[in-house]
């Protein structure tokens, strides 16, 4: 083999060899981001998914929320303590963990399908000074057995 044939066949593979590896690295590069990517997007969504909320006793000892901080307080509804004024978005009530019992109001939709007396909810918003929950969301959870009527 002559001088001039190595010089071109070395030619002729090292930028193969050279794009096969470069190739090789992006590819993984590229994979390594989607991967960690896939992985946030994946946290996010559990710990979006998972709720965390005081019980009223707790909320109560914590006192109130610093400005901008939004809270989740769960409950069972107090018997007789919902009242909504007509042609009104705003409701007043009260629920209670068995050991302290907070009033708190909502101006928005209340879920009617299971907002009853037996009714356990998870309110998220604000706990004020004055002792009222503010709630800008109420989750009404779904009752597993429903209590007959005396």
């Amino acid at each position: 083999m002559d001088r001039a044939s190595q010089v071109i066949q070395g030619d002729s593979e090292t930028p193969a060899a050279g794009g096969l590896t470069s190739n090789r690295v992006k590819f993984i590069l590229g994979a390594t981001v989607l991967v960690a990517a896939m992985g946030y997007f994946a946290f996010q969504a559990f710990q979006s998914a998972s709720m965390y909320y005081l019980t009223v006793s707790e909320l109560q000892q914590r006192g109130p929320t610093q400005e901008g901080r939004m809270v989740r307080v769960n409950g069972k509804l107090v018997s007789g303590s919902f009242v909504r004024q007509p042609d009104s978005t705003l409701a007043n009530f009260s629920i209670t963990d068995g050991a302290q019992t907070m009033g708190a109001v909502h101006d928005g939709v209340v879920p009617d399908l299971f907002f009853n007396e037996h009714s356990e909810v998870t309110l998220v918003g604000t706990y004020t000074a004055g002792g009222v929950f503010e709630s800008h969301n109420v989750i009404v959870k779904c009752p597993s057995k429903y209590i007959a009527v005396q």
